[in-house]
């Protein structure tokens, strides 16, 4: 199995790039954002997938770790393949696909093309417990976030389980008083 490719970049296609390494051509799929980044002859290191089925063996590939674990979560989604989660990664990074996740925002992973609401829903579903494993999500950049988690460390909670509860409770047009009430509520039930 091929996990990391490191060469020289001979081709660069509308999903792919071609790796030469030692000899070899290797053709790995890449979001656009990566593509957009790269030109041909320069060296590049791509942690890689390796999706084998019946009749094709296909390499993904990202620059960062943390992109392909995020990969592999949503490739784990049930109706989701390795091309429609690559298309989610052309939307924008781990960070944006996290964001969307503990927002709940379905209009996100909509936009991507043969990703339907439903799909959409079961990524957010299934992901939004998953996400906080790979990265301790930082909300206060949002103002209410930042407000309500504030409120709770004041409280005596620490930011890591307050951002949880936060993630766990919020949802859209929801005011700063009804969001610590609940993340209190759910607070007390752990």
């Amino acid at each position: 199995m091929i996990a990391y490719i490191e060469g020289t970049i001979i081709y660069l296609g509308n999903q792919s790039v071609i790796v030469l390494v030692n000899g070899l051509g290797y053709e790995v799929y890449i979001s656009a954002g990566e593509l957009s980044k790269i030109k041909i002859g320069e060296q590049i290191k791509l942690y890689c997938y390796n999706n084998i089925r019946e009749d094709a063996s296909d390499l993904y590939g990202f620059s960062k770790v943390g992109d392909l674990e995020l990969f592999k979560l949503l490739i784990g989604v049930s109706g989701i393949g390795p091309k429609t989660a690559l298309g989610v990664f052309s939307l924008g990074g781990a960070d944006r696909i996290q964001s969307a996740i503990a927002a709940a925002d379905v209009d996100f992973f909509t936009s991507v093309p043969r990703l339907g609401k439903k799909n959409a829903q079961k990524i957010i579903i299934d992901l939004k417990s998953k996400i906080g494993g790979l990265a301790d999500l930082d909300l206060a950049g949002d103002s209410t976030a930042k407000d309500v988690i504030s409120a709770l460390e004041t409280l005596g909670f620490n930011r890591r389980e307050s951002n949880e509860a936060f993630r766990q409770v919020r949802e859209p047009g929801m005011s700063v008083d009804i969001l610590i009430k609940n993340t209190l509520r759910f607070l007390g039930r752990k």
